[in-house]
């Protein structure tokens, strides 16, 4: 009877401890989901903001090509006609 029980004990130790190795093996992938997930994420937002200064920069650059341009074109009429 006493061997039976001990058997018993035996059974749902392992079984708990199976169970553990289990819920600790979901929780590390959910764990490493979870990480890529964030990854990803800060990489888009990162390429994001990249991609806003650059045109910006782009808008910025074409602005003041077009005010240089304007004022060397007046800049030669006034030569020209002067």
């Amino acid at each position: 009877m006493h061997l039976m029980r001990m058997h018993q004990n035996l059974a749902e130790i392992e079984e708990a401890f199976v169970e553990e190795i289990e819920e600790d093996r979901e929780r590390r992938e959910r764990l490493a989901r979870r990480a890529t997930t964030r990854s990803r994420q800060r990489h888009i937002e990162k390429t994001h903001r990249h991609g806003s200064m650059r045109f910006v920069l782009l808008v910025l650059t074409l602005i003041a090509t077009a005010v240089v341009v304007t004022i060397v074109m007046f800049q030669t009429l006034y030569y020209v006609m002067g």
